[in-house]
């Protein structure tokens, strides 16, 4: 008798080593996040330009990776969609006040805060500091605490 593997056996390889998970940024205006490794599964978010993930998985023809999100979750985008080039950031608190250098004296750069799950790529650190600019190419100074850096 032939014993037959189940189809998801077939379809990911997992690449659990020692607890790292690879940063990845998506580096495309828009992108789909999906349940599965391919067009056909069901989109799950629509993120944006400098969404972090870790990459926690590559689907067996490679075309995509299982990325893990800020809240845990575990779902699929389109490898072209992403780059491990350079690190983004997302905020994980309620409110992040974006500052015009690295610290609590540097003013308020804008009048409202960034807000839970606003994106940036991240440009340098500074102490407990971190220097992020977002899809409009706005730069600013954001506590590391209060993001998500992957």
């Amino acid at each position: 008798m032939t014993r037959k593997l189940p189809i998801a056996g077939l379809i990911i390889v997992m690449v659990f080593v020692a607890g790292y998970a690879e940063p990845l940024c998506v580096n495309a205006g828009q992108a789909n996040v999906r349940t599965g490794p391919g067009t056909g599964y069901k989109i799950v978010w629509e993120v944006y330009r400098h969404m972090p993930f870790a990459k926690v998985g590559v689907s067996l023809s490679g075309s995509w990776y299982a990325v893990q999100d800020v809240d845990g979750d575990v779902n699929w985008i389109h490898k072209g969609l992403v780059t491990s080039s350079y690190r983004c950031a997302i905020v994980k608190s309620k409110t992040a006040n974006i500052r015009t250098g690295p610290g609590l004296l540097y003013a308020e750069k804008f009048t409202e805060p960034a807000k839970k799950y606003d994106t940036f790529r991240v440009l340098k650190k500074k102490g407990a500091w971190v220097k992020v600019r977002d899809e409009y190419r706005d730069n600013g100074w954001i506590y590391g605490k209060l993001l998500w850096i992957h």
